[in-house]
Order: structure tokens, then C-alpha cells, then sequence
């Protein structure tokens, strides 16, 4: 027996975490004035942007397939881990990320914040690629996940900067 997912109720879900993305990013660089953060977090932004788009453009694609949807084994861990995050259980995506500053956090505050926001869609998009029979979108979504494991490099190093 498997358990089937609707493709777009996911796919509505990894536009909302990239919109969420691009509106904390967008708050950071209001927060931070230094010239260099304030480019990285507009930066960002901009990426997630670009992810939300990709997402959107899958989910009109297999919108016009009807038929193609997110088929999993019931063995498989991927179907659980995206029910919970489905019911919220693992990160509420429907937060607002911009309600989290405050514009007190320093810059220190900040990066970890996003550092972990950024460990929380990857470990959603590792779980829903897995799902994605299709290997063109299992692809995009790679590419994805390589992105967001660019950001946390960038926001890593840039917390280690500021730590020394």
C-alpha cells in the first residue's frame, strides 16, 4: 500500500518556506546597515525569490498533467517526515518569519536564525525530492538544495567573521 501526497499542497508548501526566505532576508537587510550584510541579505532574498518561481513553474506543470502526482512506498521515511511537516510538527510554514525580528537582534542573531531556517527547507526539500518520480523535477529541486547549502556556506562563513 502507498500513501499518495498531493503535489501541489507540497509544492504550495516549498513556495511559502521560499517566500518566508525572501521576506526574513528582506527584514535582515533593514535591520543591518553595514553595506556588505546589507547586499548578502538582499542577495538571498532575491535567491529565494528564484526558488519560489521554480516551484510555481512544477507545480503549473503538473497541475496540467493531472495525473501526475507524489507517489510514495509505505516503507519509505519520506512520507512521514513531510506529514509532520504538513501538520506542523517540524516548522510551521505559515509563520511570519519578519515577526521573529524584532530589530534588536544583532547581526550575530540574525545569521543563526537563518542558519537554521536555511537547515529546516533543507531537510523538507531532501524529503520531497525523494518523493518526485519525475526525474526532471527531482533535478530542479537538487539544484535547489545545492542553493540553500550555498547560503548557510555564505552565512556561515560571515558569522565567522563577525565571531573573530
Amino acid at each position: 500500500m502507498s500513501i499518495v501526497f498531493n503535489a501541489d499542497e507540497i509544492l504550495t508548501m516549498a513556495e511559502q518556506i521560499e517566500r518566508n526566505g525572501a521576506r526574513f532576508y528582506r527584514r535582515a537587510a533593514e535591520i543591518i546597515k553595514n553595506p556588505e550584510s546589507h547586499k548578502l541579505f538582499l542577495e538571498l532574498a532575491a535567491m529565494e525569490d528564484d526558488h519560489e518561481k521554480v516551484f510555481s513553474h512544477m507545480r503549473a506543470e503538473i497541475a496540467k498533467q493531472k495525473t501526475r502526482g507524489v507517489d510514495f512506498d509505505s516503507q519509505d521515511q519520506a512520507p512521514l517526515y513531510l506529514k509532520a511537516w504538513a501538520d506542523k510538527n517540524v516548522f510551521n510554514v505559515e509563520s511570519d518569519p519578519v515577526e521573529q525580528l524584532t530589530g534588536q537582534e544583532t547581526m550575530e542573531d540574525i545569521l543563526n536564525m537563518a542558519i537554521g531556517s536555511e537547515k529546516e527547507s533543507i531537510v523538507f526539500y531532501l524529503g520531497f525530492k525523494e518523493a518526485l518520480a519525475n526525474k526532471s523535477d527531482r533535478e530542479k529541486v537538487e539544484k535547489i538544495l545545492k542553493e540553500e547549502m550555498s547560503h548557510i556556506a555564505s552565512l556561515s562563513a560571515k558569522l565567522a567573521e563577525i565571531m573573530n
